[in-house]
């Protein structure tokens, strides 16, 4: 797995040196800045996973650099814990509602700080899960229920893209056929469970690369589907 980058923006030398030192021995790897106009450039060069934010800087401020951030198409679901040495309620509340996902209070210990950024980075990864997933050449935006495979669109109908959701979604764990009737076609649906079998074989047929020998959907005989990771 690729190591999360995390951009720390911060004028104090001394801070921005303890939080690279600490960080990088935590196995991320860090780009710095002094300044929000070298941050801005930075965010949108580096990309970052996280970006830890001074409030109190020189030129272009936090806050401000927090609401560019929150603009930019390309960044604005990139999680931001700002650093503060206000403790005022009314300056972390402000952060907040510029699009801040957590902060932290100087002085603070290097164990809260690492505890913080490793939560914001793990709720990130979920809530971005939720949205798109990735596996082998196919790409799933769940949000645009749209397939890509190679980059192009592979044609679902809306029952094999919900198939595929609720299997990508279930992913390492068996689920049963009467499971994606219930959830697919409904509780008042009749038919056998073969439909289940035919939908999936469909859906084999355009994201796996042989569908007679499935990479991704495996048939779990006499039970159901499992779906699983394919490098």
């Amino acid at each position: 797995m690729a190591e999360e980058k995390i951009l720390v923006v911060d004028d104090e030398d001394n801070i921005l040196e303890l939080l690279k030192f600490n960080l990088e021995n935590n196995s991320y790897k860090v780009v710095t800045a002094s300044n929000g106009d070298e941050a801005l450039k930075l965010a949108r060069s580096e990309e970052p996973n996280l970006i830890l934010l001074d409030l109190m800087l020189p030129g272009l401020d936090g806050y401000e650099l927090c609401k560019e951030i929150r603009r930019d198409v390309n960044l604005s679901h990139t999680p931001i814990i700002m650093i503060t040495a206000k403790s005022e309620e009314l300056d972390k509340i402000l952060g907040l509602e510029l699009g801040a996902d957590d902060y932290i209070t100087k002085p603070f210990s290097i164990r809260e700080m690492l505890a913080r950024v490793k939560a914001v980075l793990r709720r990130a990864s979920i809530q971005q899960m939720n949205k798109v997933f990735k596996f082998g050449n196919i790409c799933i935006d769940f949000e645009k229920h749209e397939v890509l495979n190679n980059h192009k669109k592979v044609d679902l109908t809306l029952k094999e893209f919900e198939l595929l959701e609720i299997l990508v979604k279930s992913k390492g764990r068996v689920v049963t056929r009467e499971f994606l009737l219930e959830k697919v076609w409904g509780y008042e649906y009749v038919g056998e469970t073969r439909t289940v079998d035919v939908h999936i074989r469909h859906l084999r047929q355009k994201i796996e690369e042989d569908d007679k020998n499935p990479q991704y959907i495996e048939t779990v005989r006499g039970i159901g589907y499992r779906f699983n990771f394919g490098e």
